[in-house]
Order: structure tokens, then C-alpha cells, then sequence
């Protein structure tokens, strides 16, 4: 097909986008938009390995693209280097190519792939896109982060250090007064602040849910709070800096809890994990081991969770169990992590159900009052 002959069926196919806007037809174009986003990627591999970018005296064929499609340089130099390392990627190059995995998947392989893990991966490539071909992309993601563990300890230790000494936060005065800044964390000091400017915010959520309700007389839709997400964010930080300032300084610092992983199969392997989900490397974790409340979490062949007695965020066993076992919202279309969720009853606790592991799962607030107002959906209320 020309150029002119693909730019006429996508005009035909705007000028009826209302027609395809049910489930499937939606489903059925992000698998072609793959399959376009893989094209592409193969030409521009093509046109970089000609060399016909440098007739029009650009410098590398990154330099042409950002020019000619206005494309940020960081993504022109993206697309080449995909396309490049896809040659040497048959596998991921036809499933990208047939639509099963999206260029999200391909650059998470992309970026395992190197001299170190080459072997690795072409042994273990088959493998990988069957994951990414079932699992959701942040559940492929961190089956991933666990394969490079594996077959580059060596790099991944290493990339562990180079993260944490990018650490940087910056906060300065702009001409108008406002303060400008950014931060740049390592995985468990951004889940430690993060964290604590998360619950910070929730406070001022309720706040303010209450006064809007206050004042509406009725439940308030978000956009009728007093402060936007983004505001009371940056409320949270400043309260943050005022306890900190106020708190006694011999006071005691509260410990992070570790959750740390351990597969029941791979008992002595090195997989450590926070319970947000982000995949660690024993670097990671060392510099905070003096201070931190570390708690085991086995997972058994059938699903169970044994927990350590020592439970410092939490009550009970069972709950604590649930929540390491799910650790997000277990709707099949949600990903609320573990901390804004609730465990609920499988089977209604007043139809008998027990209070068990078995029976309990996560929900999110939302879909833990959607299975009550909807029980059309198949899913017993209560």
C-alpha cells in the first residue's frame, strides 16, 4: 500500500470514528496501532542503515528525524535504537510486527538486552513474550526487572548504585517568588516520601470532602472540593516540612517496613520486591537495613500467604496476609495500590462466608461499592 492509499483509509476511518467506538473495535485498532508503531520502526531501522539521511547534511539519522518530523530529539533517538536492536530481536520483531505485544513491551526488552545478558535472553526470549503476551504491562514489567537479576547480578548491583547516587532535589525562587523545583529519588526513599505525602494528602482529601459536603448538603463530586489533587499535593509537602520542624528531636523516627518476597520455590533466591511492586536489588535495600522493620512473606504453592508475627502498619495476620498476597485492587480493570484499597469478603460475611485468606481479596473503595450497587455484574454484594 502508497502513502496516499494508507492516508485515504485513515481518512475514511476518521470520518466514521463514532462507528467504532464499542469494546471491540477499540481492542481491535490498539492491536493495529501496534502493528502500525512496528512498521515504522522497521523502516526507520531501514532508513538509518542506508545512510540517506546524511545527503540532506544531517549529522545521524536521530538529527534528520527530529528535523523533518519535529519529533523530540530523545524520541527520534528512541525509534532509531529500537529499530536497531530489533534485528538482532526476531522474536519480539514478529510479535510486535502481528500486534500481540505494544512498543511498551518492546522497550522494556529492549532495555534488558546487552553483551551481558545476550545469552540469557536468546535462551529465555520465547518465554518472555509469553508473559507479555498474558500478563498485564505492570505485572510483565516486573517479571522483567526479576529476569535481569538473574542473568546480569553483576549489572543490575551496579545500575542499583547509579541510581541512588542520582538522587537530587532541587527547590529555588523563581523571579516572582513562586518556588520552582524538581526531585529525583532511588526507589525505596521515593516510596518513603511518596508514602508519606500520599497519606498526607488522603487527610486533606477527607477535609475537604467534609466541608463540601458541609456546604453542598449531598456527597460532592471531585471537581466541587475546595482543592484540586495538585494543590492539596503541595499542601501535604508543606505539612510534611512544619511537623518536621515541630517534632521533638529526640523523638522516635518511625522504621520503614520492608515487605520481602520470597517465592516459595526460590526460598534462597535474591528476589526482593516492595510491596507497591518495584522490583529491588540487594543495593537498594542496604543503605536503609540499620532503620527499617523487615517482614517475611512466603508465598506457598497454593496461594497462601505465612507472614512474620511482626506487623507494624497493620492488625491482624489474616489482613496483613491479603494485602501482600493482592497488593493492588484485584478488578480486573484496576491497579489501586495496596494502601487505598480495603479487604473485602469473597463470599458475604452475611451469607456465611468466612474470614479467611481464601475469602478475602482487595478492592478499591470504588469497586468495593461497585459489586454492592451492581450486582448485575455477577459479583455477590455486601
Amino acid at each position: 500500500m502508497s502513502v496516499t492509499k494508507l492516508r485515504g483509509a485513515l481518512d475514511e476511518l476518521i470520518e466514521r470514528a463514532d462507528s467504532y467506538c464499542d469494546a471491540e473495535s477499540v481492542t481491535a485498532f490498539y492491536r493495529e496501532l501496534s502493528r502500525l508503531e512496528a512498521f515504522v520502526t522497521k523502516i526507520t531501522a531501514g532508513f538509518d542503515a542506508s545512510g540517506d539521511w546524511a545527503t540532506a547534511g544531517a549529522r545521524n539519522c536521530a538529527a534528520y528525524l527530529a528535523t523533518e518530523t519535529r519529533l523530540p530529539m530523545r524520541e527520534s533517538r528512541r525509534r532509531v535504537r529500537t529499530g536497531r536492536r530489533l534485528r538482532e530481536m526476531a522474536q519480539t520483531a514478529e510479535a510486535f510486527e502481528a500486534g500481540e505485544i505494544s512498543p511498551a513491551h518492546v522497550e522494556v526488552l529492549c532495555s534488558v538486552r546487552n553483551e551481558r545478558t545476550e545469552k540469557h535472553f536468546e535462551r529465555d526470549e520465547t518465554m518472555l513474550l509469553e508473559q507479555a503476551r498474558r500478563l498485564r504491562f505492570s505485572q510483565f514489567a516486573r517479571l522483567v526487572s526479576y529476569w535481569e537479576q538473574h542473568a546480569d547480578e553483576d549489572g543490575t548491583n551496579d545500575a542499583a548504585e547509579a541510581r541512588r547516587t542520582r538522587r537530587d532535589v532541587s527547590l529555588q525562587a523563581s523571579y516572582d517568588g513562586m518556588f520552582l523545583g524538581r526531585i529525583i529519588l532511588d526507589p525505596v526513599s521515593g516510596a518513603i516520601v511518596h508514602g508519606e505525602l500520599d497519606r498526607l494528602e488522603r487527610e486533606l482529601f477527607e477535609v475537604d470532602w467534609a466541608e463540601a459536603k458541609r456546604r453542598l448538603g449531598r456527597d460532592p463530586m471531585s471537581s466541587e472540593l475546595a482543592r484540586r489533587p495538585e494543590q492539596r499535593r503541595a499542601d501535604a509537602l508543606v505539612e510534611m516540612a512544619t511537623r518536621s520542624r515541630t517534632a521533638p528531636h529526640d523523638g522516635r523516627r518511625p522504621a520503614p517496613l520492608f515487605s520481602v518476597f520470597v517465592d516459595f520455590e526460590t526460598l534462597s533466591g535474591r528476589i526482593l520486591e516492595l510491596a507497591s511492586g518495584i522490583v529491588l536489588t540487594p543495593c537498594d535495600l542496604a543503605p536503609f537495613l540499620r532503620r527499617a522493620d523487615l517482614e517475611r512473606a512466603v508465598f506457598t504453592p497454593e496461594r497462601r500467604v505465612e507472614v512474620g508475627q511482626k506487623s507494624r502498619l497493620f492488625t491482624g495476620a489474616t489482613k496483613r496476609a491479603i494485602e501482600l498476597r493482592d497488593r493492588c485492587c484485584t478488578h480486573p480493570y484496576c491497579e489501586e495500590p495496596l494502601d487505598r484499597c480495603q479487604v473485602d469478603h469473597i463470599l458475604p460475611y452475611s451469607q456465611g462466608g468466612e474470614t479467611t485468606q481464601e475469602n478475602g481479596r482487595l478492592l478499591c473503595g470504588f469497586h468495593n461499592r461497585l459489586r454492592v450497587t451492581s450486582p448485575a455484574r455477577g459479583d455477590p454484594g455486601g
